[in-house]
Formats: C-alpha cells, structure tokens, sequence
C-alpha cells in the first residue's frame, strides 16, 4: 500500500549548510530503506517529509550551473556578506535569502506514482494555486522550470524558482518562494542562468507585504490537494 502521509517540520531561518545537511540526512534514510526493501519479503512502507525554512543571503550554483552567470567575484561577495556554494540539485544558478518561504520536500515518488516531470508540474501547481488566492496568476513556461508572471510577453517574470535531485525515485531540494524578497541580490547573478527576464516577489505583484505564516499553511493545503497527501507535523530532528 503507497504511503501518502507527509512529515512537516518548519524549521524557521537556518544556515544553508546546516539545512542541506538535515534533508540530506532525511533522504539518505529514505534511499537505505528503498535499498532495504528489496530484500525483504514484506516491504515496509517508505516515509516523506516537508520542511519549511528560509537562507540568510547565498547563491547556490546547481550541477548544470555556469560559474560565469555569478556577477561577483569573491571580494565582492565577502564585501556584501553572501555566501556562494555548488550544490548538488539540478539547474543553475539562483539565490536564496530572507523574505523566502523556502520548501523542501523530501519524498519517495513511488508513494505518489509519479515521475520526475510530472512530479515537478505537481509543485509548479501548488505554488500557482496559492497564488490565485491572491489574485496572481502564475504560469509556466515551456522549457523552464519554477512559476512565471507575465510568461508569454515581454515582462516575464519568475516568483517562485525549483530545483530537485533525485535518487531512486527519492526527491530533495525544491523551491524557494519569493514574498518579501530584496530583489536587487538577483542583479548580481543571472537567476537560473536566463537573461532577458526578470525576478519578482509577491511584495512587488501585491504592493503589500502578505502574511507568511498563511501562505504556508495555503502551501500545505495546495500540497496536499496536487499530491492526495496527508500532512502531519512531526519534529523531523529528533
């Protein structure tokens, strides 16, 4: 029987290393249980998690990343205290950094049938179901990942950037929402390594700061919903 209850934990503002090291630790676990099950007669049932955070300022440059898309040398970034590291999810270049409801989940994709593609349409969705409460319409576009405004015209601009890893149908990474983001730590690099278009944040779209306590708890409903999933909080570092 597929296992469809999620495991959340928000774990407030946390390091970027101290966060990649918890997920990292959440899905190593989940592969040793995969690799487990192929020797036992009786399956046992794999779990999956949600954790809610948010980065003090860092770029992070994914595996298909180019290091030219950073604007700024190491002095540079020294000078304006922001952190730059590879790591290891797809995609390129992108920046993380308060004002961010920042989602990792860490799920085995055979609980949900899914794969890679339409796993990653799913948390388009999400993100763009809870946008519409808010009278934002987000879009994708063809070819790109993550949530846009304005896709098919000259003003297109993306909210809500992802990128995944995964292992034996095991997901980690995922995406970083822009709410109330400092916008200008975008110029320095060239997000997700796409020129000629822009960065925006639900601040910027509404006008007004929205409530970041509500847009997660419309995230775990819209998530929910996309995924047929239960969503239980649990403390995930105990």
């Amino acid at each position: 029987m597929k296992n469809k209850r999620i495991f959340y934990q928000d774990i407030g503002r946390q390091d970027y290393h101290k966060a990649f090291a918890f997920q990292t630790d959440l899905f190593e676990r989940l592969k040793q249980m995969k690799i487990q099950n192929k020797h036992l007669q009786k399956p046992i049932q794999t779990e999956n998690y949600f954790i809610f955070t948010e980065h003090p300022h860092i770029y992070t440059l994914g595996k298909s990343g180019k290091l030219e898309h950073l604007l700024l040398d190491e002095e540079e970034l020294n000078q304006r205290k922001i952190q730059f590291i590879h790591t290891n999810r797809g995609g390129d270049i992108t920046y993380h950094g308060p004002g961010q409801i920042v989602g990792y989940p860490i799920m085995d994709l055979d609980n949900f049938d899914l794969e890679i593609l339409s796993y990653m349409r799913k948390l388009e969705q999400v993100i763009i179901d809870v946008l519409s409460i808010y009278n934002i319409k987000g879009e994708r576009i063809d070819g790109q990942t993550g949530v846009w405004i304005d896709a098919k015209t000259p003003f297109a601009r993306k909210i809500c950037a992802m990128g995944v890893k995964t292992s034996r149908w095991i997901t980690m990474h995922g995406f970083a929402l822009n709410i109330d983001t400092d916008l200008s730590y975008f110029s320095h690099i060239i997000p997700c390594g796409i020129q000629n278009k822009g960065v925006t944040s639900m601040q910027k779209e509404l006008g007004y700061i929205p409530d970041k306590k509500l847009i997660k708890k419309q995230i775990l409903e819209s998530f929910s919903n996309n995924f047929g999933a239960e969503i239980v909080p649990k403390d995930l570092q105990s």
